[in-house]
Order: C-alpha cells, then structure tokens, then sequence
C-alpha cells in the first residue's frame, strides 16, 4: 500500500492497549502528508518516542508531529498543560534547532495543571499505601478532577491574563489549603509565590494561545487533513479501560470531546498495537509473563517508561483485549510495532480467549476485579530467529512473522496496515 491512500481522509491514532505502542512514530510518518496533528487528552504523564536517523525525540506535550514543519502542532481544549513542563520541551527542542513560531497553537479552552495538582497527586497516593494505582504523580487526575468540578479549575484563558490569574488563584488556593490540611495535614501554601511565577509562563505561551475548535473546523472547511493524536491508550480510557487503574481522560473515545470536532468528520482510526504486551503501574494484566520471557521481551523491547523511566511489565499479546479496544475505538486499520522484539522466540503464545469462574469467553471486562480472575487461554505460533530490522518489504518478513500477522488480523477483525521493524522511519512495512 502507498501510504498516501492512508492520508487521504482526517484520521485518529489511538492505543489499543495499556499506552507505549509506538503511537508517536506512526503520526510521525504519517503527518508528513498531513496539514495539522492534534492532540487532544491527556498530559504529560503521556511519553511518545521518534527516532529520524540517529537522533532521538520524546514528547510528552507536544505533538509527534512537530518535526514536520509544514504541518501545524495543536494542543487542543481536551489535553491538561502544565506550563512548565511545555516550555521546557520547547526549549529543549528549539536547542534542536526546530521551531514554533507558526506551527505550534494551544487551545483557550485547555486547562492548565498547577503545582499543587501534582502535590495533590503525590500525596493521595502516597496515602493509599499497598493500594496504589501507579499514577506519574503529574498532577493529570487532580487537574481534570477540578476540570470536572469547575470551582478550582484554571484554563489557558486564564492563564495568560494576569488578572483573571490574580483572581483564581487567591480564590482556589486557600480552599486548596483546607482540603489538604484535612486530607493529609500538609503546609498551608501562599498563592502569591504561584502567581509570580505562573505569569511570565502565561505570557510567553500567550502568542501560541488561541481557539483551537474554530481553527480545526477552518482548517477542514478548506479542504486541509486532519490527523489526531491520542496519548495514552484504550484499556487506560476512564469510561472504557481496566478501572481504576486507568488515566483520567477518555483516551480511547474521546476525540470528539477534546477537539470540538465531530464523529461524522474523521474518516479512519488506525489502532496502534504491540506484537506483544506492556503495562506501566498497577492493575491486572492476564498475559503477564513474570518470568525469562517477560524479561527477554523487557530487554529486547527497551520497555522503560519515556516518562517515568519505570520498567514496563511485560507479557504475550492479548487478542481479547485489542478485539475489544479495536471495537471500542472504531478502528478500520491496525498498525502493529515492535515486531522485530519477538525475533528468537522458538514459540510465541497469543491469547484468544479467557477462561473464568463462569466458563471460557471471548469478552473483555472492563473492570479491574473481574478481569483480575481471568486466566488465558492461548494459541501457540511457531516462532522465527531472523532478525527484522533491515527488512524492508511484508513480502520479506519470515513466514512466520507472516503468519502471525495474519493471526492477529484474522482474530481482532481489523486489517493490518503498518507494520514497524525498528524505531527508524524506514523501519516501517505497508501492508495491503
């Protein structure tokens, strides 16, 4: 397949899994025939990685795409900022000598993660002891909790305005103090020291700032591509993942919400997947493999998180769960990276089905308890030894690795259409 004929409609990237499928690489590839890539949930507890020759990107704001500069970066109204942590990444990558004058715009309406969302973070989970959900302590669940709540919440808007800011923040700060002294008999903090500091990020972000609902309907009216950007991933969706241990936006389903733009506008979901499984954090995992394949997939996979640097949790592929994730998202095509980790396995395992107290089923639950009593059911596949990486065509990869690419279209329903090798652009195969 020309990978033109996957550019030619507005298209949504979404995680078909637990996050760290390799999501930032194919909107790298793919937006270089694009006019704009949006991200649209999620905060800086997202990591997407782009390898372009030897050199090395990570994201965790900023687009994926922001390496294409003819094609425009938008942070949209359903991403959390912290400002900090922006700057900083656009500071470390204009020392890259990659620009952000007209190719980067952040939406009014996002809301802005302040220091104590990331206290508060910290401090409720340190307070659940045993009971942790393994959250980045970014401060992502507490700021789109006062989103939810409206009282507390600070957003661009305000943020650039340094009385709209004085306003919030000797509002929202002393409540702030109660809750915590209750909570967890922390400090009272002064709101005035954040303010100083929060106004010159304000101002030096404001030329970026604008309504980024109406310059993504501009843009489609003009006939211009769209491409989105999910972080995160379906099975970490609030509404839709494994609760609780889950993000706290709909990244697997939210789109719409954090853009502005409606369904009937995107024409193609690419579902992106390992050829295996990972997990950061807590939260059941039926395929885990806490054992020498596991920790060969860990090591050949470079499974440490982009964000947290935390060793990822390692396992087989779950077919039931990227079936369901594939459904829930809509994806028409699937995009299958690290293939070339599972090189020099004789035999590789694929789950189809879960056994439970109730007897086998193909279903997922969305729920935490009860998909922590499933137990696997797996199908084996001969493995392959030729290593992958200088492949540059499907029709070259062992037939093996053929096979199970097949297995993996046939089950979840989807036809593949990407397949990654390595983390280069090159490394990337068209199917179809």
């Amino acid at each position: 397949m020309d990978i033109t004929k996957l550019c030619d409609q507005h298209t949504s990237v979404v995680g078909l899994q637990w996050g760290d499928e390799g999501k930032g690489k194919i909107v790298d590839i793919l937006s270089e025939h694009f006019d704009l890539a949006v991200r649209w949930n999620g905060g800086s507890n997202a990591g997407h990685s782009v390898q372009v020759g030897d050199q090395k990107y990570a994201f965790h704001l900023i687009p994926s795409a922001i390496l294409r500069p003819q094609c425009i970066s938008v942070l949209a109204n359903g991403v959390v900022i912290d400002p900090v942590q922006l700057i900083c990444e656009i500071d470390s990558l204009q020392q890259r000598g990659i620009t952000f004058e007209n190719n980067l715009k952040i939406s009014s309406q996002a809301h802005v993660v302040m220091p104590y969302h990331s206290l508060q973070d910290r401090l409720a989970e340190e307070k659940l002891g045993d009971k942790k959900i393994g959250t980045t302590a970014r401060g992502i669940g507490p700021c789109y909790a006062d989103k939810a709540s409206r009282h507390f919440a600070v957003r661009m808007a305000d943020l650039i305005d340094p009385e709209r800011l004085r306003s919030r923040l000797a509002h929202i700060v002393p409540e702030k103090n109660s809750i915590f002294q209750a909570l967890f008999g922390s400090a009272p903090m002064d709101w005035r020291p954040i303010f100083e500091e929060y106004v010159p990020l304000g101002q030096r972000l404001k030329p970026l700032v604008c309504n980024t609902t109406t310059l993504l309907h501009q843009a489609m009216a003009s006939a211009k591509r769209v491409l989105f950007e999910g972080a995160n991933a379906t099975l970490l969706d609030l509404d839709h993942g494994t609760f609780p241990f889950v993000t706290s936006s709909n990244c697997g389903t939210g789109v719409c919400v954090g853009t502005g733009v409606p369904p009937q506008a995107i024409g193609r979901v690419l579902g992106v997947v390992k050829a295996y499984s990972s997990r950061v954090g807590g939260g059941p995992f039926p395929t885990e493999q806490v054992n020498i394949n596991g920790e060969k997939i860990r090591q050949r996979g470079r499974e440490f998180g982009t964000t947290t640097g935390r060793p990822r949790r390692c396992g087989w592929l779950d077919l039931v769960a990227v079936r369901y994730a594939a459904s829930v998202t809509g994806a028409t095509g699937l995009c299958i990276m690290l293939l070339d980790v599972l090189s020099s396995f004789d035999e590789i395992n694929v789950c189809v089905q879960y056994a439970t107290p109730d007897g086998n089923t193909d279903e997922f639950p969305a729920d935490a308890i009860e998909l922590s009593h499933v137990q696997p059911i797996y199908h084996t596949l001969p493995g392959w030894h030729d290593e992958l990486n200088l492949v540059h065509s499907a029709d070259a990869l062992p037939k093996e690795a053929r096979a199970y690419i097949g297995f993996i279209e046939e089950h979840v329903g989807v036809p593949v259409q990407m397949v990654s090798v390595g983390p280069g652009r090159d490394q990337t195969l068209m199917l179809g």
